[in-house]
């Protein structure tokens, strides 16, 4: 029985980390494609070794293509991305979503242009229309 996905798990290595990145944006892959896209050369017996190693905590997923196995991630990008932010929220933060949103506009730490200024404004504002704040 394989495990289910657990996209909270903050304990992936740097590479297990690389390699979901890769995944995430190919969608699918084979090892060979998975080392080409690699930074820093590991041999393909490590990537394979890492992939299983993601199989087994269940981030990533394989179909068989022929003799071939295609990986791809076992959870959603989207669900992937909120678990990270909430993890990044927890662990800097205290929890608060204010901190974290005034660490971003903080202007030693990030360049936000007039634009994005504005559409952060208007999602505040279609925020609180949706949640009646």
């Amino acid at each position: 029985m394989k495990p289910e996905p657990n996209p909270s798990e903050p304990d992936l290595s740097r590479r297990e980390r690389q390699i979901m990145d890769i995944l995430y944006t190919l969608g699918r892959a084979t090892g060979p494609e998975v080392l080409a896209h690699m930074v820093g050369s590991p041999s393909y017996s490590t990537v394979r070794t890492i992939l299983r190693i993601l199989e087994r905590k269940g981030h990533v997923k394989h179909v068989e293509d022929g003799v071939r196995y295609v990986y791809l991630p076992a959870v959603a990008r989207e669900t992937a991305k909120k678990s990270a932010i909430q993890r990044l929220v927890a662990t800097f933060f205290d929890g608060s979503a204010k901190a974290a949103a005034a660490a971003f506009l903080d202007p030693s730490a990030s360049k936000l242009s007039e634009d994005d200024l504005q559409e952060l404004e208007a999602m505040i504002r279609k925020y609180r229309e949706g949640s009646g704040a």
